[in-house]
């Protein structure tokens, strides 16, 4: 069963029922994370939200997340937020396809996956590099988003 943490209001930005995914808009593996939801959430179940844009930041706050040194993955959606390995996999959940059978790996304690998940997320940048500023989304990915970019 998914873990979700529960806040006593419905989350900011989002509409009953969508889900945004906060991610580290400067990290180049996650904005490579952030061009695969867009390339495989053929039917548009998710948003996205970089953490250091205003919504990132105030979704973060909202969740009682840090909002100055994140080094995880979030979703969100109405009351409930999720991090790490279980942001993942209310992710792929989502997702066409054989991607909810990723699921699978849930057979592994929610400890271990967390640890594993953390182990790649501190040497994020080490690992697939860092830009200078956040990427601004194409034109046709402009509606995924949750701010509309003029």
């Amino acid at each position: 069963m998914p873990v979700s943490l529960v806040r006593p209001a419905p989350a900011p930005f989002l509409a009953p029922g969508e889900t945004v995914v906060l991610f580290d808009g400067v990290c180049k593996l996650c904005n490579g994370w952030a061009k695969f939801l867009i390339r495989h959430d053929r039917h548009h179940r998710v948003r996205l939200a970089s953490v250091q844009s205003p919504e990132g930041q105030a979704l973060l706050a909202w969740a009682g997340l840090p909002v100055d040194a994140f080094d995880t993955m979030a979703v969100i959606r109405d009351q409930h937020y999720w991090v790490r390995s279980e942001a993942f996999f209310e992710v792929v959940t989502l997702l066409q396809g054989a991607w909810p059978m990723f699921r699978v790996l849930r057979i592994f304690p929610q400890w271990f996956r967390d640890w594993a998940y953390d182990r790649v997320a501190l040497n994020r940048y080490r690992l697939s590099g860092k830009h200078e500023v956040c990427l601004l989304p194409t034109p046709d990915h402009q509606r995924r988003f949750l701010k509309e970019f003029s």
